[in-house]
């Protein structure tokens, strides 16, 4: 996979997108996972940038945060946090971003796009809660609980919203900026 260097800067941007809204951040009083807008960024990330440029987009973020830069929820970074709670939802990121990728990459249609950030979205939930069950030692249906039912509406609404946003944001950068 070669990138030229607009392509590397597109997905830079696109990395720093995904770092400024993990910091919208709502700690919950039930979970130790936090409400954030990062699988917005996500999804968005797939749909307008494609499978390849979607990937590497959530490899930088996450290569970056690994490295300490605070880039993760509530400005924090490093290794630790793959390793902790949430490692497990944010290493499904490219994975997710990919497969949104794929299916923007063939169809400019709503209904193809939003079921592919579901499926994403399930993807997802189920490597991180899996990590998280893992990581907190209890089981899948506890993790469950915790992890994926207190969010499900809300990241719905995100789906939602990143597939019409991020469809009309695609075509229009198509048609006027550069192309993706």
């Amino acid at each position: 996979m070669k990138l030229n260097t607009k392509e590397l800067i597109i997905c830079a941007m696109f990395a720093s997108i995904t770092a400024i809204l993990a910091q919208i951040a709502i700690p919950l009083p039930f979970s130790t996972v936090p409400l954030t807008m990062q699988v917005f960024a996500v999804t968005i990330s797939g749909v307008i940038l494609g499978s390849k440029k979607g990937f590497v987009t959530q490899v930088i973020y996450i290569l970056l945060g690994a490295i300490g830069v605070p880039v993760f929820a509530q400005m924090s970074g490093g290794a630790g946090i793959l390793f902790g709670y949430t490692g497990g939802f944010i290493m499904a990121f490219p994975l997710m971003a990919l497969l949104i990728g794929y299916i923007s990459d063939k169809y400019d249609a709503i209904l193809p796009i939003m079921i592919a950030m579901i499926i994403a979205l399930a993807i997802n939930y189920t490597i991180g809660t899996l990590w998280y069950s893992f990581i907190a030692g209890v089981g899948f249906m506890e993790g469950f609980m915790v992890c994926v039912v207190p969010f499900i509406l809300v990241d719905l609404i995100k789906v939602a919203l990143a597939t019409t946003i991020g469809i009309n944001v695609k075509k229009r950068i198509k048609r006027e900026v550069f192309s993706c």
